[in-house]
């Protein structure tokens, strides 16, 4: 009888998915082969600015020796709070020559958020723009560890100035900052004697997992390398492929299957500051690539842009889908509308990207029963389990939690020692995810064992929305939840019972949670009940609420 450590999805990869793999010990180590082979190859695009490969390995060689000088020592951490710009590759890589760990933060966080992992991580140098450092970032920063603050505006290393991402101005330099890209141009030397080892530390990358509270995964260089590798010898990009970044590189699908894939495959990587779908658009007619990766959600609004036309995805060669549930509908509207076949995939944080993907010249099942699109198969290094509530392997077909188990799944969690025994008992990452593996080794994804919330791919814990409710004056009860969601897969909805007398507009509470909360965190519903179903213990019920009507949405 076939189990899953016989692997069965083997078979539907090709050679060179299959084979094994040899990977660098680091990205820095893979930038430094990729400039002795073709120094002058543009490693960077960003409107019209291009910087060559030995541009960034100096430039980056720069920031290193500031920030060593500057007292960083090796295994330190290094929080950048920046959207896909240069900035935030030159300060990536000049953390890591400098021996540091990069802490990688989403701009979109507010002071709250910030502060958790500034101070969970006892963050020792921060990266972020000017106009966040000026607005709240250095009054976030003033009780944690942090000393060493480089600012950026990404206005520089282009001229085009495009007024619908690049919406501000720069900003005089701070006192009590420095100029990244002037750092990055003084010349320094990057220090000697701090080269990473593969099982080094990387990146301590958050997320709420299946707890509510953030926890920091300890994504190796060896973790980000082997999934790296596998992405270029996996994906037939022809040499010197130009990658374009539509996922953000804070994300570790954009960090890993657009940066560290591209720059391990001696590639160009476009940046375009953040999405938006005009820009988008341009950018695949003006630079060409051959590969890309984004949410669900990505792909909606590009297909639904008025200027739109099959000619913009003409050079890919291949398009992934990952972060956030794919409909078959989707897949097929677009390839219909389009061209190209979105193939989808399917990882963590904790696993360092992916863990399963669709593999070239393969199309995904679509189960009959549910309707759901397989994720993926795993690697040829990689074993996936579904197992039940008691830890057994159930048979193949049906449900039970995912675990994954591979040379991608990180150590455990950063200064966590209950929940990294919990969540890698044995070193095999238990996923909270549950779904099914088909006999060919097909996998899907049905439903989440816990209440995380997935919203245009990024997750969302309703204790930390229910918490920022409860200092509401009026809110006496509160309970979030997700809703289906044409767009986003999955929404916010916040259902709240009020104090005695208080008298409050729905609309007024979802905007006093986005003050407080990051932009896909806050509830785009909110519904007033005059109280909340309970348990006989005084539990609230999500799941009763959960299955509410949504017609008036």
């Amino acid at each position: 009888m076939t189990t899953y450590a016989d692997r069965p999805w083997v078979a539907l990869l090709n050679d060179a998915q299959s084979g094994p793999v040899s990977p660098a010990d680091s990205l820095v180590h893979a930038l430094r082969g990729a400039v002795a082979d073709a120094p002058d190859r543009a490693a960077l695009a960003y409107f019209d600015g291009r910087l060559s490969y030995r541009e960034v390995d100096e430039l980056s060689d720069s920031v290193a020796g500031h920030l060593a000088a500057r007292g960083l020592e090796r295994g330190d951490r290094v929080a950048i709070l920046l959207q896909n710009s240069p900035h935030f590759v030159l300060a990536l890589l000049g953390a890591w020559k400098a021996g540091a760990t990069v802490v990688p933060v989403n701009p979109m966080y507010k002071s709250g958020e910030v502060r958790h992992v500034l101070h969970d991580a006892d963050v020792r140098a921060l990266v972020c723009s000017d106009r966040a450092w000026e607005s709240y970032l250095r009054e976030t920063a003033a009780d944690s560890a942090v000393s060493v603050v480089l600012t950026a505006c990404e206005l520089d290393f282009q001229t085009r100035g495009d007024a619908r991402v690049l919406t501000f101005e720069r900003l005089p330099q701070a006192a009590d900052a420095d100029d990244l890209v002037a750092v990055a141009r003084a010349g320094h030397k990057a220090p000697a004697g701090r080269a990473a080892e593969p099982s080094d530390i990387a990146l301590i990358s958050y997320t709420s997992g299946t707890s509510g509270t953030p926890k920091g995964a300890t994504n190796t260089h060896g973790n980000i390398m082997y999934n790296a590798e596998r992405q270029r010898t996996g994906l037939g990009l022809p040499e010197a492929p130009v990658y374009f970044a539509m996922a953000p590189l804070f994300h570790i699908t954009g960090m890993v299957c657009q940066l560290a894939a591209c720059l391990d495959s001696v590639g160009t990587l476009v940046l375009a500051y953040r999405f938006e779908a005009g820009v988008v658009l341009d950018a695949f007619a003006e630079h060409r690539p051959l590969y890309t990766v984004g949410p669900s959600t990505a792909f909606m609004a590009l297909a639904a842009h008025p200027a739109v036309t099959p000619d913009h995805f003409a050079s890919f060669v291949n398009i992934s889908s990952g972060g956030a549930p794919l409909p078959p509908a989707l897949v097929e509207k677009f390839r219909a509308g389009f061209g190209p076949y979105i193939r989808n995939g399917y990882g963590l944080t904790e696993c360092t990207a992916p863990c399963a993907s669709v593999p070239p010249g393969r199309e995904a099942p679509v189960d009959p029963v549910s309707g759901t699109l397989a994720v993926g198969v795993p690697g040829p290094d990689t074993v996936v389990r579904i197992v039940d509530d008691q830890g057994q392997e159930v048979p193949f077909g049906e449900q039970g939690e995912i675990l994954v188990r591979g040379p991608q799944v990180v150590p455990g969690y950063w200064r966590r020692p209950e929940a990294t025994a919990e969540t890698f008992p044995d070193g095999e990452l238990r996923t909270g995810d549950i779904g099914f593996m088909d006999p060919e080794g097909w996998l899907y994804v049905v439903d989440r064992k816990k209440d995380m919330i997935n919203a245009s791919g990024f997750k969302v814990w309703p204790r930390e929305v229910e918490d920022v409710l409860y200092t509401h004056p009026s809110v006496r009860e509160a309970a979030v939840v997700g809703i289906p969601d044409g767009y986003r897969g999955e929404t916010v909805k916040a259902y709240i019972s009020l104090r005695p007398g208080a008298d409050e507009d729905p609309d007024a509470l979802a905007a006093y949670c986005k003050e407080r909360l990051a932009a896909y965190k806050y509830p785009r519903h909110v519904e007033i009940l005059p109280e909340l179903p309970k348990t006989a213990s005084g539990k609230i019920l999500r799941r009763e609420l959960r299955s509410r009507p949504q017609d008036s949405q």
